[in-house]
């Protein structure tokens, strides 16, 4: 950004006490401030708090604002982003625990609240992984919160509430359904006053009084099911807590929906537990809302009263509601206990498809957290957080597979680990024709994992207690050889036949174009996972033998370029692995002496070799790969860096490559999308890189990076789209042993390993299985690429999965190559 007359510069030297300080001093006589480069010191960004946006006049640049808290070592210092770094947050380029040097800044003054206002920061640069600043600090949360003279009253700027004071609360991070702040109260004593329960009214007679003019007696009842919590923020809405609950209240009548509305979710949200008794006062009663989902509850052989439901507000009137002590709670009173439907394993398939059910098992395979945007959602961009997962319970010999969503109890969702007892709740059931079934979350789904058990109602139940029993028979090293975490998972695979639904979009993979495709790929948000299919030809295949690594994982990464309010640089596409005409030119080549299809037989074919001499020069390459291409036999290559690459090209990528108008390459495989083997050494360090990245650094979040993983390889294939105007590489990560999480449920029919047999089955058949020493041999990449010759001029539809890695780093993988002739129109 230019200089003008309006920003001044550091003088080198101002930052000899306190670069935060000095930087606050000088804005107070000049309206914006720039940092020259080599003045400018790095602050550790310690939280980063997101919040509905106010609502502005004109183009709104983003839904949500941000706030970030910086110290360096001296001050703390909470600072608002300027709206058009946002994408910064949205790719996880700003986080917490790294280190960013502030460019240029504003301060703010809020001008119709006196003693309010705040530094903007305008411009920064981002380090590199590891903080500079935060080894040298004993305990941020001690260092003083810097506050300009004059302000150090404002309660705003001393407490955990947003800068932009029409604001009253933050979001979590990367969702809506979490609790977020110091606003939210948990743990609160219950309480042991005596209640008159001498005139109390049943749930029964709530219906027939609905309509009637009358004072509601107070009610005695227990909670049997609990929702996530559910965020209906909006721009114009003017409720400072715009939350909502639904619980499922039971007393001997019969059971009912209870709601609990905007400031009575943060007081009372995480105290009302299932099998809490409540005793509530000034309650309301109102139709009931049709259009929500509802818990399976026929296992409670309780009468249900669907028409009316109880909602609790903080006025008008204002609820009472007091949570009765366990102890407190008498037998004459009637209320029912809190009943469950677990299953086991080996009972899943028997259910139907949707039914509601509770398991319990111990986790083998623990995925990343990824994010999905909500679909149909009319307010602002909303983002629901899930992981999948597998546990055993050993009455079958396939894990549960489960698809498991943030329930609002972030505590126990980013501390799910193999080696731990998992309680799900009121999962649902989902029938996968010619697999496993898989089991995923409702909105009354909740999550218990080892250290949360304690007082929960299901311990008593039978298959809980039969459960634990079993785990006393394992031996901790054996099952620990069979963990995993992390890394690209999907379930379940795509379908035998791709169909194109004109009457259900969201049945299956959307077919969308290669340009759309792009901007799929460059609008992807942190972790966010899509589903996309796109027709076209493969035009070149070739084999790698290890992922690419990401900025973070770059050896010697030091720091990122300048980002300012200006339109941000995009990086380079990665095209390390991409070796020069000039490279190939004296690399030896590969010719594939046919294009007959490999079958099972495992013998090595033999190649002929051919090399270039060293004097040949470019112009003539150029002439011999001219005369090459148009030869019958497409090229199978040998390329010789690091290490060795095969690839195969068809006959008209050469001349095609020259005439698209985009190749589309930075997607990929990546060492992220690899998953490793669990340790509990390495706990903390697996967990943090399978979940997303918090809101406040702690002490206890490290910056070691993972160690790069080994790897059996992977293909990288180019899809040129039917219209040939646009390439993509996508990479083909095929299952090769029974011990992977992604081989659960994979349909697992013969093929003869031929590369378009490879990619339409996702696995090299048979796969290996290391944990009964089975002697089964893969096929060598070669033996599969020397195959590829039937993918010339072969019209295919490819299911890609998309995810965003963080930074620039998108992984892009095929999960299913479908010929035409498998395709059906609906």
């Amino acid at each position: 950004m230019e200089d003008n007359s309006s920003c001044s510069s550091m003088v080198s030297g101002l930052s000899q006490v306190s670069f935060l300080q000095r930087t606050l001093e000088r804005l107070s006589s000049t309206q914006c401030l720039k940092v020259q480069s080599q003045e400018a010191a790095p602050v550790a960004v310690i939280a980063l708090q997101r919040y509905l946006s106010e609502e502005a006049e004109g183009q709104q640049l983003d839904s949500y604002s941000y706030d970030v808290t910086v110290t360096d070592g001296v001050w703390r210092a909470k600072c608002f982003v300027h709206p058009s770094l946002n994408h910064l947050v949205h790719t996880n380029t700003l986080r917490t625990g790294a280190d960013i040097s502030i460019t240029q800044c504003s301060f703010v003054y809020n001008e119709r609240r006196l003693g309010h206002g705040y530094i903007c920061i305008e411009q920064l640069r981002c380090g590199g992984e590891r903080s500079a600043v935060l080894p040298h600090v004993k305990d941020v949360s001690l260092l003083p919160m810097l506050v300009k003279h004059g302000m150090e009253r404002s309660v705003v700027l001393q407490s955990d509430v947003p800068l932009q004071v029409s604001r009253k609360h933050y979001l979590s991070l990367w969702n809506n359904d979490d609790p977020e702040g110091d606003i939210w109260t948990s743990g609160c004593p219950s309480s042991d006053a005596v209640l008159d329960v001498s005139k109390i009214t049943l749930l029964c007679s709530l219906e027939t009084s609905f309509r009637n003019t009358w004072k509601p007696l107070p009610l005695l009842v227990k909670i049997i099911h609990k929702s996530r919590l559910r965020y209906y923020g909006k721009f114009g809405l003017k409720i400072d807590y715009p939350y909502q609950a639904y619980f499922e209240v039971a007393d001997q009548s019969g059971t009912m929906s209870l709601v609990l509305w905007n400031e009575l979710c943060p007081e009372f949200y995480q105290r009302l537990s299932v099998g809490t008794v409540l005793y509530i006062q000034n309650y309301t009663l109102k139709q009931s809302y049709s259009n929500r989902s509802h818990p399976q509850m026929n296992h409670h052989r309780m009468k249900t009263f669907n028409s009316v439901e109880i909602c609790l507000n903080p006025r008008n009137p204002a609820s009472v509601i007091t949570v009765v002590s366990p102890k407190s709670v008498l037998p004459q009173w009637g209320l029912p206990d809190v009943s469950y439907q677990f299953i086991t394993r080996s009972e899943l398939e028997k259910l139907s498809n949707n039914s509601a059910c509770d398991v319990i098992g111990l986790v083998t395979f623990v995925g990343r957290v990824e994010r999905v945007k909500s679909k149909g959602n009319k307010g602002p961009e909303k983002y629901w957080t899930y992981r999948w997962i597998h546990a055993v319970d050993g009455t079958s010999g396939h894990p549960f597979i489960l698809e498991v969503f943030s329930s609002s109890q972030p505590e126990i969702f980013s501390r799910i680990c193999p080696m731990t007892y998992l309680v799900c709740t009121q999962m649902r059931v989902c029938q996968v024709e010619g697999s496993f079934p898989y089991l995923t979350s409702s909105c009354e789904t909740e999550t218990f994992i080892t250290g949360h058990h304690k007082g929960q109602p299901y311990v008593s139940d039978p298959k809980v207690k039969s459960f634990i029993q079993w785990t006393k028979t394992l031996k901790d090293n054996v099952v620990l050889q069979r963990t995993a975490v992390g890394g690209h998972y999907c379930y379940p695979r795509p379908p035998q036949k791709y169909t194109q639904s004109t009457a259900d979009v969201s049945a299956q993979a959307p077919l969308v174009a290669v340009a759309d495709l792009k901007r799929e790929i460059e609008t992807l948000k942190f972790r966010e996972h899509k589903k996309l299919a796109i027709q076209g030809q493969i035009t070149a295949v070739r084999y790698l033998k290890s992922p690419k690594t990401t900025k973070s994982q770059r050896a010697g990464e030091k720091e990122v370029p300048d980002i300012s309010t200006d339109v941000c640089e995009q990086a380079a596409p990665d095209t390390h692995n991409d070796p020069s005409p000039a490279e190939q030119t004296s690399q030896a080549s590969l010719i594939s002496p046919s294009a007959e299809k490999s079958s099972a037989n495992r013998k090595k074919r033999r190649i002929q070799m051919r090399r270039a001499g060293p004097e040949t020069t470019e112009e003539e390459e150029s002439e011999s790969d001219a005369e090459e291409a148009q030869h019958a036999e497409p090229r199978l290559q040998l390329l010789t860096q690091d290490s060795d690459v095969l690839s195969w090209e068809s006959r008209s990528w050469l001349k095609q490559r020259q005439e698209v108008s985009e190749h589309l390459c930075q997607g990929g495989l990546y060492q992220d999308s690899v998953s490793r083997r669990f340790t509990f050494d390495e706990k903390d360090v697996l967990l943090q890189w399978g979940n997303l990245q918090p809101t406040r650094w702690a002490p206890e979040q490290t910056a070691d990076t993972i160690p790069p993983v080994a790897s059996q390889g992977y293909y990288q294939v180019t899809v040129l789209g039917i219209n040939k105007q646009i390439a993509v590489d996508a990479a083909y990560y095929p299952v090769v042993s029974s011990d992977e999480p992604r081989a659960v449920g994979l349909p697992q029919d013969p093929h003869g390993n031929t590369m378009l047999s490879c990619l339409s089955s996702g696995f090299l058949c048979p796969l290996s299985d290391t944990a009964n020493h089975s002697e089964v041999t893969p096929p060598e990449p070669e033996e599969v690429l020397v195959t590829a010759s039937e993918l010339e001029d072969t019209h295919v539809v490819c299911i890609l999965d998309l995810c965003h890695l963080g930074g620039d780093t998108v992984e892009v993988l095929i999960s299913k190559v479908y010929r035409v002739t498998e395709v059906c129109l609906d």
